[in-house]
């Protein structure tokens, strides 16, 4: 195996179908997903560690009738290129409370299925990683995200210092990065606090002590478990901003870090940004990465729903480009929709992941008229001043708004 040295660009996200190869028990509730990529599309898999994919699958709802449904999935391994052109995809599927589609896959996903999988997206990846740099240069390789975030000259500074947090399956792009970062420099040192329920909660176990044995001295595990007593009371209980001063105290190396990694649910990333502003870490430093937004009141639209436009209300014209196509929707001005939620409605192919604002798969550039989002988790402030918005959240407040999605 050899392991490419760039990624491919921030395409235009499109699906195709992949094979599953290995379905792995990682814990009671979660499995480890591995789609075969063959050598013809290897080049829309390329990836970036930290990065993630989306399944589009089709399941009945309770009147048997089919229904389209997209989940988002980190890559929880290191690219790899095998000597015909192939390649693979290694995701992680835990079952969530209530979950369709997590529930399914840890009780019936086996290998031989073929699912719907959407070219890897995502700005959760560090700069030190290899690829990055030339990734972010390119004009064919990974992300226009990422020219935001890649900032060459900064890596001779660096220290090769880094610190993740992550809590139940936001350990998954973490096992990605930590294995690139690690095995990218033998200077490199990264500790990790973990948090989860119960040690047999505790996801990829084995290879994070197979990872500690490969690099004795530069990777260091603190499991913290809410649930189960540990001979050190600092282990032990709930991750909260106390708890958290302590470690960064005393059990991690958190000075002159380079880079902070957080992922998980959006208390938890939420609290940890707030501790690290505390201490003086500089937001250009922090990656995260988060699993939900904590806003159940606010579920993840999958497919433009039903407008009706009556002749007589006042409308929005809203006017979208992809692929080099352009096209105009009406939108009823009271009916507040969305810009993605529109352009659904004419063309199902409008690139989009989660609907919440945490994934930015639907960024788009806006280039006239205004919006008000109601969510951002996924824009960095320097991609907001060049004026991307994210289309699943953006409202228009002008007449007319147009938005571009090849920008």
């Amino acid at each position: 195996m050899t392991v490419p040295t760039t990624a491919k660009a921030r395409r235009r996200a499109s699906f195709h179908e992949l094979e599953v190869s290995e379905v792995r028990r990682l814990t009671d509730d979660a499995i480890e997903v591995t789609f075969a990529v063959p050598a013809a599309l290897a080049g829309w898999y390329d990836y970036l560690p930290g990065q993630y994919v989306a399944l589009r699958v089709h399941m009945p709802d309770e009147h048997g009738v089919l229904r389209e449904l997209r989940r988002s999935y980190s890559l929880c391994a290191v690219p790899v290129q095998f000597p015909d052109g192939s390649s693979e995809l290694k995701i992680a599927v835990k079952r969530d409370i209530g979950g369709e589609f997590s529930t399914w896959a840890n009780a019936e996903l086996a290998a031989g299925a073929v699912m719907e999988v959407m070219s890897p997206q995502g700005a959760f990846i560090s700069h030190s990683t290899p690829g990055a740099v030339s990734a972010s240069q390119g004009t064919g390789a990974v992300s226009n995200v990422l020219n935001s975030m890649n900032h060459p000259e900064e890596l001779g500074r660096r220290t090769g210092k880094y610190v993740a947090i992550a809590a139940g399956s936001g350990i998954t792009p973490v096992m990605a990065l930590a294995k690139s970062l690690l095995g990218g420099s033998p200077a490199a040192r990264l500790d990790l606090i973990y948090a989860n329920k119960a040690a047999m909660d505790v996801m990829f176990l084995e290879e994070l002590a197979d990872l500690k044995d490969r690099h004795p001295g530069r990777f260091a595990v603190h499991h913290v478990l809410s649930r189960e007593q540990r001979i050190a009371p600092l282990l032990s209980g709930r991750l909260d901003a106390e708890k958290l001063e302590a470690l960064l105290g005393k059990a991690v190396h958190a000075e002159d870090v380079d880079e902070w990694f957080l992922c998980g649910p959006f208390e938890l990333v939420q609290l940890c940004r707030d501790v690290l502003a505390a201490r003086g870490v500089a937001r250009s430093d922090i990656r995260f990465e988060l699993f939900t937004t904590g806003r159940p009141d606010r579920p993840a639209g999958q497919h433009g729903r039903p407008v009706l436009i009556d002749s007589s209300e006042e409308t929005t014209k809203i006017t979208f480009t992809l692929d080099g196509l352009t096209a105009d929707v009406r939108s009823p001005v009271h009916a507040r929709e969305t810009v993605l939620n529109a352009a659904l409605r004419i063309r199902p192919d409008v690139p989009f992941a989660c609907a919440g604002g945490v994934c930015g798969t639907c960024r788009a550039k806006l280039v006239s008229g205004n919006v008000t989002m109601d969510e951002n988790y996924a824009l960095e402030p320097e991609e907001l001043d060049a004026g991307y918005v994210l289309t699943c959240q953006s409202h228009p407040t002008t007449p007319e708004v147009a938005v571009d999605y090849d920008g």
